[in-house]
């Protein structure tokens, strides 16, 4: 979805008060949706998703669950074919196989059909016609639940209680939310969640006593920004543009022009650099993070059981 969360989705304020009634579309979409017929397939499916719209890391998620997987298994990521998001194909593209299609039953059939023994689903929770063996749904430490309604009234996609039919929560970010943590095992006590936060890689290749200026188009710029200045980058300047945003050569041109004139370094991710063609980045770099996940191998032992 191309969007910049609006900032009514983090309280309960006249403007979410005024669109309640409306999340009752949601909640009718999603309820018609527990009534369709589960189709189950011979690979083996992790499903990586998120009831909160954009930024909760499920395609870093994804990534690292494929590095647990692959020497055991022959794993391939699944990812649905939406042309805003080639910058995330090309992510996983980087990080494994991958097989995309239109619908993810054809995706999943064509893994089968090839010999993969697990498929890592990036985004699909929603998508309740497929019996996947495992269900993992991503929270962001710092947005949380924002003001905990549905769409259009808040960022959910799903009412907080589908969380009980999942079977594993993770959370990114930099610091720990007891009160997130509080009431997702309110909701169920039983509830395994796993935690981590990002690392950058190539720091090496930066001039930490330069100036930059920062960019991005993704879900949760927000966390870039704190892993910038948690690794020591003098940010002068940012602009955020909505997530998986296509840059055009005017939105470069005015970002080179801005960076030249007050002499910054632009900065952005790796994400948003794969958005780019040849030519658009030129003078630009990126920085390439990791997603540390605390009790790795006890997540690892988790997701072998379940497969």
């Amino acid at each position: 979805m191309k969007l910049i969360k609006p900032k009514f989705w983090e309280t309960k304020n006249f403007i979410s008060l005024i669109l309640y009634p409306f999340s009752a579309i949601t909640f009718l979409i999603n309820s018609i949706k527990k009534f369709s017929i589960k189709k189950t397939f011979e690979i083996k499916t992790i499903c990586i998703g998120n009831i909160f719209i954009g930024g909760t890391g499920k395609t870093s998620l994804a990534i690292e669950i494929n590095e647990l997987l692959r020497k055991k298994f022959r794993t391939v990521f699944i990812k649905k074919n939406y042309e805003n998001q080639m910058d995330e194909m090309n992510l996983l593209k980087n990080r494994g196989k991958i097989i995309s299609s239109s619908k993810r039953e054809n995706a999943l059939s064509a893994a089968s059909k090839k010999k993969y023994q697990v498929a890592i689903l990036d985004d699909g929770l929603q998508q309740k016609n497929i019996n996947y063996d495992l269900k993992i749904a991503c929270f962001n430490s710092k947005y949380a639940l924002g003001n905990e309604y549905m769409l259009p009234a808040g960022p959910l996609r799903e009412n907080l209680n589908v969380i009980k039919n999942y079977d594993l929560i993770f959370l990114s970010g930099e610091k720990k939310n007891k009160k997130l943590l509080l009431k997702l095992k309110s909701i169920n006590k039983n509830l395994q969640i796993f935690e981590g936060k990002y690392k950058p890689l190539n720091l090496k290749k930066f001039n930490l006593r330069k100036k930059y200026l920062m960019f991005c188009g993704i879900g949760n710029p927000h966390e870039f920004e704190q892993t910038l200045v948690k690794s020591k980058f003098n940010i002068s300047k940012k602009i955020i543009f909505p997530d998986h945003h296509k840059f055009s050569n005017i939105d470069l041109k005015k970002l080179k022009y801005n960076a030249s004139r007050d002499n910054l370094t632009l900065v952005t991710t790796e994400k948003d650099f794969f958005r780019l063609n040849k030519a658009q980045r030129k003078n630009i770099k990126f920085l390439k993070i990791k997603l540390e996940i605390k009790d790795k191998e006890k997540l690892k032992k988790i997701l072998i059981s379940k497969l």
